[in-house]
């Protein structure tokens, strides 16, 4: 049984991991470009709940629909002041310009809330009582052995996590595949310069891009903080890169790649927590990422560009 509940909790892990690399794997897919701010833009969705949840006037549902808010047009903001003007910059200006302003979204949190950990109330605490199912989880089944009974029960958290991810996950497939301006996206995607010359507003394009991917860190940020409810400047920083890894993993530019690889990674986080060390999980997430670099370079579901010389 706890090999099961050691999986369900990589699931919900994993399906946090999967909302972030989303929007790595969508700047990356359309713009062309690594965001490395974009796990700083989840410590600032934390910080924007956690600040309007300390307001006595602001309700759970309000401050996380702050946070998404918030995120958002921190995202656009980003996008049009630091990565606009360097559209046909080489890629290594963009990519230091993406790391200083990770620092400064960092460095200004310091300022304004210290170095502290601050303890974030997870949002379950604060939903109606008709959607909780029990006070301590969800219980699925019970097992009854001679002697012996065991049940599988997991925390609303993770069981929050798992279900709005995969919610969003449907939704966001639907949008792009369906929408005029999910096609546009993926018209951009394919080729900047055609895609402007059928009409399409690339840049208009590239910015909701960057705002539907902020968005999800939005939410990504609420049930990463729900569930590991410790918060700081530097709370999205090891997340964002492991991010970055499951969308490597998946294959950078595919949108059910960043899924699979978000919860591939997750899965394989917590077994080796659980089975390895937890010391070590870190370090074996790594390896992975060195290891799909060298067999597999393009990840599970990328594909292979040539290009012309």
């Amino acid at each position: 049984m706890s090999f099961v509940s050691y999986l369900i909790s990589g699931l919900s892990l994993g399906s946090i991991y999967a909302l972030i690399a989303l929007g790595y794997t969508m700047v990356y897919g359309i713009a062309k470009m690594l965001n490395f701010a974009h796990g700083d833009i989840i410590m600032v969705g934390g910080y924007a709940v956690f600040t309007a949840m300390s307001t006595a006037w602001c309700p759970v549902w309000l401050s996380v629909i702050i946070g998404i808010v918030v995120c958002t047009v921190l995202g656009v903001v980003i996008e049009k002041v630091a990565y606009k003007p360097l559209r046909n910059a080489p890629p290594l200006a963009v990519l230091i310009t993406a790391i200083g302003v990770s620092y400064l979204l960092q460095n200004l949190a310091l300022l304004i809330f210290g170095s502290a950990a601050r303890n974030f109330t997870s949002v379950v605490d604060g939903m109606p009582p008709f959607l909780i199912v029990t006070d301590s989880g969800v219980q699925f089944f019970t097992a009854i052995e001679p002697g012996v009974q065991t049940s599988l029960k997991i925390s609303m958290e993770t069981f929050l996590s798992i279900v709005v991810s995969v919610i969003i996950m449907a939704a966001l497939t639907w949008f792009i595949n369906k929408t005029k301006a999910g096609k546009a996206m993926l018209a951009v995607a394919e080729d900047k310069g055609a895609a402007q010359l059928m009409g399409i507003n690339v840049n208009r394009t590239i910015s909701l891009t960057f705002a539907i991917g902020s968005a999800l860190a939005g939410v990504a940020s609420v049930l990463m903080c729900s569930a590991y409810p410790q918060l700081s400047p530097y709370t999205g920083s090891m997340p964002g890169i492991k991010a970055f890894v499951a969308a490597v993993l998946g294959g950078i530019g595919s949108i059910p790649g960043a899924m699979i690889g978000g919860i591939l990674l997750g899965i394989i986080e917590q077994l080796a927590k659980a089975y390895i060390s937890s010391q070590l999980s870190d370090a074996i997430v790594f390896l992975v990422l060195i290891i799909v670099l060298v067999v597999r370079p393009t990840g599970i579901l990328g594909k292979k560009i040539r290009e012309k010389v």
